[in-house]
């Protein structure tokens, strides 16, 4: 077996000795240690983990069993969404050094895909300690996650809901009270056509308002449990018209807002960033992208749209700007100026001030 002190070479398929340290364990960095497996990078896909050092696990309870055999000290890995997740939680909390890098990085890193195969990916994700962060799972994401997929499908069944309702009836208005009488499959108030499908269409319409008055509850319990992880002395609560929903759907879904450095690398991750075509000495704007988050976007529109008279900053954007621009066009360029107050502040970690 190879000397612990050696430094491991790559094989032709760029599988490194199990046994050997690599080139990294000799730089001074804070995660240096002393054990026969220091640092160990991962490549992680839904059903693998391939190890810098030669192994590929199952992405599974089985496979981490295994490598903590290996006793590393720290696992620096990509995050790839979902199947990141389980593996660098199960890691952290038996007492394992998680690092991760990020996208943003790896895509600065020319030489990272040059020879594509698992265990070179994992190799050079073992070589980047230097340039990884400490793994912290974002409690906020999943709630948010959670509260936007209840959202989505409450406005299906809502319009689901009114399309039967307009075919039984001339009312198709939905408040609170008429929604819990119809979930309970109570008729008498109405005024319906007696049409060979109403019987049909009436029972899709108690299946539906059951459907949706219970959704509803639920988005209420995760509101709160959101708004309950927010802290009270959060910078984002300082924006007037940023209340603890949104600061915390904000949070959720973002995460680490360091990992844009610039306003314009937020704005366009919420997909308001302008498209402008230019030919010649003509420019021609396009609207804006739409290729980021979509609820991001739609957020920062609603809270542009309701709050404009209360935040001194949109307020004055758009005293000086509608005389050009006029109805949504006007009220996007609004969520992009907000987008760019949000990461100023967030990013800064200083109180809103107006200016």
């Amino acid at each position: 077996m190879v000397g612990s002190i050696s430094e491991a070479k790559s094989s032709v398929s760029g599988v490194t000795d199990p046994y050997c340290r690599t080139e990294h364990c000799e730089k001074i960095h804070p995660y240096r240690c002393d054990k026969e497996v220091g640092v160990l990078g991962i490549d992680v896909s839904k059903d693998n983990l391939i190890t810098s050092r030669g192994g590929k696990y199952e992405n599974n309870l089985k496979g981490y069993e295994k490598i903590l055999d290996m006793k590393p000290c720290t696992i620096v890995l990509e995050p790839t969404g979902v199947y990141s997740i389980k593996p660098s939680q199960y890691f952290k909390e038996k007492g394992i050094r998680v690092l991760q890098v990020s996208p943003n990085v790896l895509s600065r890193e020319k030489d990272f895909r040059e020879k594509k195969t698992d265990f070179y990916d994992a190799e050079k994700l073992e070589n980047m300690v230097d340039k990884a962060k400490e793994y912290e799972y974002n409690v906020l994401r999943e709630l948010v996650t959670l509260y936007l997929f209840l959202k989505d499908m409450e406005v299906k069944q809502k319009n689901r809901l009114k399309r039967a309702l307009f075919l039984v009836s001339d009312n198709d208005k939905i408040n609170k009270e008429r929604l819990e009488r119809l979930a309970s499959g109570d008729f008498a108030q109405e005024v319906l056509y007696q049409l060979e499908y109403t019987p049909i269409v009436l029972e899709e319409v108690k299946i539906l308002a059951k459907a949706l008055f219970e959704t509803q509850e639920k988005l209420k319990e995760v509101k709160e449990m959101i708004e309950s992880q927010v802290p009270e002395d959060h910078v984002l609560l300082t924006i007037p018209g940023v209340g603890k929903l949104a600061a915390g759907i904000i949070i959720g879904v973002v995460g680490d807002i360091r990992r844009f450095p610039k306003p314009e690398s937020f704005v366009a991750y919420c997909g308001l960033d302008p498209v402008v075509e230019r030919s010649g000495k003509a420019v021609v704007s396009k609207g804006i992208s739409r290729r980021g988050n979509k609820y991001l976007r739609s957020l920062f529109y609603f809270l542009a749209q309701m709050n404009c008279s209360k935040n001194p900053t949109l307020l004055r954007f758009y005293e000086s700007h509608r005389n050009r621009l006029h109805g949504r066009k006007l009220y996007t360029a609004l969520a992009r100026k907000l987008a760019k107050v949000v990461w100023s502040v967030w990013y800064n970690n200083k109180p809103y001030e107006p200016k």
